[in-house]
C-alpha cells in the first residue's frame, strides 16, 4: 500500500482529473493524502491581514486539506472519505480509495506542530506508519528536484520544514511523482 500526497495545486493547474484516473485503476493500493491547494492559500493570505495566531492557521489548513478531500471525492466516485485508520481499513478492504480527512487524526496528536512548518507533505510522512504502507509518494506540479533528500526539499522548499523528521519516522520509500506522469504512479501502484 502506498500513500499518495495529492499536492493542492494539481487543481490550481487544472491536471487534478487524469491523477485521480490513474489512483481508480488501482483501487485498494493507495490512500490518498490531500493538498490545501486554493483552500489553504486563503488562509496563508488572511492570516498576516487578519492577524489569528498560527495554531488558528494550522487547524484552518487542515480543515482546507478537507475541502480539497471533498472536491476529490466529487470528482472521483471511487474515492471514500475516511477520517481514522478504522475507516481506511474498510475502504481499503472494499477495493474503493481511501482519501483522508486529517482534522481529527492530526489534532489528537501533540507531536504534530500546529504551524506552518507542517504541511499536507509532512502529514502523509506522519500517516504512513500508520497504515503500515511501504511508500510515500509526492504527487506534485513540478518535476522532481535532482535530490530527494529530504533535508535538501525542505531547505529549497520543495516540502516543509518538518518533512525530514517526519519522513525519517515513517521509514519508508519516497517518490516525487512530476507532471504528466501518471502512467509512472499507476506503476508503482501495480507493483
Amino acid at each position: 500500500m502506498i500513500v499518495v500526497k495529492l499536492g493542492g495545486s494539481l487543481g490550481k493547474a487544472e491536471t487534478l482529473r487524469p491523477w485521480l484516473a490513474a489512483l481508480a485503476r488501482a483501487p485498494g493500493r493507495a490512500v490518498v493524502v490531500p493538498g490545501g491547494g486554493a483552500f489553504a492559500d486563503c488562509v496563508r493570505a488572511e492570516q498576516p491581514r487578519m492577524g489569528f495566531s498560527d495554531r488558528a492557521a494550522h487547524r484552518m489548513a487542515l480543515l482546507a486539506m478537507e475541502q480539497y478531500a471533498l472536491a476529490m471525492a466529487d470528482l472521483e466516485p471511487r474515492l471514500a472519505l475516511c477520517a481514522s485508520v478504522a475507516e481506511i481499513d474498510a475502504a481499503l478492504g472494499r477495493e474503493t480509495i481511501p482519501v483522508w480527512l486529517p482534522s481529527a487524526m492530526a489534532l489528537a496528536d501533540p507531536a504534530i506542530a500546529e504551524s506552518w512548518d507542517v504541511t499536507s507533505d509532512s502529514l502523509a510522512a506522519w500517516l504512513a506508519p500508520r497504515l503500515r504502507a511501504r511508500r510515500l509518494a509526492l504527487v506534485k506540479s513540478v518535476p522532481a528536484p535532482v535530490s530527494l533528500d529530504p533535508a535538501a526539499l525542505a531547505a529549497s522548499g520543495a516540502v516543509d520544514r518538518a518533512f525530514p523528521q517526519f519522513f525519517a519516522a515513517a521509514d519508508v520509500a519516497l517518490d516525487w511523482i512530476g507532471p504528466g506522469e501518471e502512467a509512472r504512479l499507476a506503476r508503482l501502484l501495480a507493483v
